[in-house]
């Protein structure tokens, strides 16, 4: 590229400048920036370099300017991303067991390109990644990619499913055939990551951990199962699914002290009814997916909670409780 048209390019540099060096506590001068300019093969005058500013400003770019004489300077006041929300990212990448270390340190580095250098350093001591569970399966970024693109399509997709053995190796179900799907909506559900997908041959909804698929490929048959899915709604789904665990839907009642509300609340959301049951109880009664961790998030709470009913189910409560208190 000629030297002209490193000219031409003059302000977006600028702009990169002040956005990777500048913010409230760190201005930079003219002169840094015509330094800057320099080194990047491109010569310039300070007045030129005060209507490049004043043309960023206009275009949308927050460059306030602070100090006087010689420590006047220039910084970006405002950005896309505040840095507590980037820290909120950061937490959110840093504590996702389906993202993997290496994954997880390159989101972060990126993340970081959202702040200035020094924002960046701020973020980079909240880091924690190292001795985290994360999956180990790297390919779960493609994996989401070629789910996305079956639904935009409007198509069919076909995959092979596996858990891991004692050995630490995969091992595929349905001695490795490939499941055939209607993919519908990704979710994210007791720290891992799901795809919600309608099964025709079982004619009904279920779902996928992702990090757990292995070559997924899109076919040429367009999805079925849009009426189930429309009739899901996605959040009560999430909520009567205890860990993403299949299961027979029930009504069932609890009883809970009244110290528990706030975490019956967190699981069943705030729109359940809470009956007083005597001045240190109260009862819900809600709508769930039966499944072994149900009874587990239930028992979790000890003597604190208690399964009522139905009958049914207290029953099959009492047996999951004497099948794992035999092993003791």
């Amino acid at each position: 590229m000629a030297r002209s048209s490193y000219q031409k390019l003059k302000p977006l540099y600028i702009m990169k400048y002040l956005l990777q060096n500048t913010d409230e506590d760190h201005l930079v001068t003219v002169n840094q920036i015509i330094s800057y300019l320099e080194a990047q093969g491109i010569s310039a005058e300070r007045k030129s370099i005060y209507s490049d500013i004043e043309a960023l400003q206009y275009f949308g770019l927050d460059i306030e300017q602070a100090g006087s004489g010689r420590s006047c300077g220039y910084y970006v006041a405002h950005r896309n991303f505040e840095l507590p929300e980037l820290k909120l990212l950061v937490d959110s990448v840093q504590s996702s067991k389906f993202i993997t270390h290496k994954k997880t340190v390159s989101l972060i580095k990126k993340i970081e390109t959202l702040a200035s250098v020094h924002e960046a350093q701020r973020l980079n001591r909240q880091v924690f990644v190292k001795n985290r569970i994360k999956t180990m399966n790297e390919s779960i970024y493609y994996n989401v990619d070629e789910i996305h693109n079956g639904i935009s399509k409007n198509k069919k997709i076909r995959f092979l499913y596996f858990e891991y053995n004692v050995q630490k190796e995969r091992q595929y179900r349905r001695n490795g055939a490939y499941y055939v799907v209607s993919p519908f909506a990704l979710t994210w559900d007791d720290e891992n990551y799901y795809m919600v997908a309608y099964d025709s041959d079982a004619a009904m909804i279920k779902h996928y951990r992702v990090d757990k698929m292995e070559k997924i490929s899109i076919l040429e048959e367009d999805r079925d199962g849009l009426e189930a899915y429309q009739a899901l709604d996605m959040a009560v789904y999430a909520r009567k699914t205890f860990g993403m665990f299949t299961g027979q839907e029930e009504q069932v009642v609890l009883r809970f002290e009244n110290h528990l509300v706030g975490a019956v609340l967190d699981r069943l959301g705030r729109d359940v009814f809470i009956i007083p049951d005597g001045p240190e109880h109260f009862t819900v009664r809600t709508d769930v997916i039966v499944s072994p961790q149900f009874f587990a998030w239930v028992l979790g709470f000890g003597s604190s909670a208690q399964m009522i009913g139905p009958k049914p189910i207290v029953d099959k409560m009492r047996e999951h409780i004497q099948s794992v208190a035999a092993l003791y």
